[in-house]
């Protein structure tokens, strides 16, 4: 594939790891400008039940305002990557973490 120059150029690098050392935890985040999307990333690995990895997951502008759907795309790419590479589990509907998928109702 050519060299495409935008990809060299991501405005914002989000970043989450979680690492185990023996029965304990570790994890932390970086939004990089992106308020909230590290902490989602990390909310991810714990859900997938990922161990001794990070994810880095980069975006730029590319014209057209996401709003905060952009952060539904940020966990989507990072949560197929995890699973797609055998990194991460989900559940044999395809959820990861334990809840229904569904919204509460009020």
């Amino acid at each position: 594939k050519p060299y495409n120059k935008k990809k060299t150029r991501g405005s914002h690098n989000m970043l989450a790891y979680r690492v185990c050392v023996g029965e304990i935890n570790h994890s932390d985040h970086d939004d990089d400008g992106e308020h909230g999307a590290g902490k989602g990333l990390s909310h991810l690995l714990k859900m997938t039940r990922c161990e001794n990895v990070c994810v880095v997951v980069s975006r730029w502008f590319g014209g057209i305002h996401l709003g905060s759907d952009r952060f539904k795309c940020i966990n989507n790419a990072a949560r197929v990557l995890l699973i797609a590479t055998g990194v991460g589990k989900c559940s044999e509907n395809g959820q990861s973490g334990k809840g229904s998928g569904a919204k509460a109702k009020k």
